[in-house]
């Protein structure tokens, strides 16, 4: 019930851009599933280029779209993945003209299993995904500047 209340307590703004987060989420998680990668990256180009809905200044910066991921893969962890909120933050961000790179990358744990990860960088800074870099070098597979290209 608590997270109710804080929700109603946000701005209009911010509890719009949340539900597109979650619903951006959503939809990654669905194309993850049943569609290949190349034209789920199409489709995510597609809805990265459209114009931004949001009115206010503090909803269209990059701040704001870390925040809305956060909280939204944090409290549905389902949909949550480190792949799935930096695709979600990179077509958000996109959406607002700030130029981000997703990157995906593997390790192998201290038993040898095999780990991946996915984390966004803005400016060389990592933006989303950073905490688990922070702990395992990951080796970069794939950087993607823009989606759909």
């Amino acid at each position: 019930m608590t997270w109710v209340l804080k929700f109603l307590r946000l701005s209009w703004a911010d509890r719009f851009l949340l539900v597109q987060a979650v619903f951006l989420l959503m939809a990654i998680r669905l194309g993850l599933a049943l569609l290949p990668f190349q034209t789920l990256r199409r489709l995510l180009a597609k809805a990265a280029h459209g114009r931004s809905s949001t009115a206010t200044r503090a909803a269209n910066e990059p701040s704001g779209v870390i925040w809305a991921v956060g909280v939204a893969g944090r409290h549905f962890p389902s949909i949550g993945t480190c792949l799935m909120q930096a695709f979600a933050a990179h077509v958000l961000l996109g959406r607002r003209h700030y130029p981000t790179q997703l990157r995906i990358g593997v390790t192998r744990n201290e038993k040898g299993k095999f780990l991946g990860h996915a984390w966004l960088e803005s400016g060389g800074t990592v933006i989303i995904g950073g905490d688990a870099l922070k702990e395992q070098y990951y080796t970069p597979l794939l950087a993607i500047d823009q989606l759909g290209q």
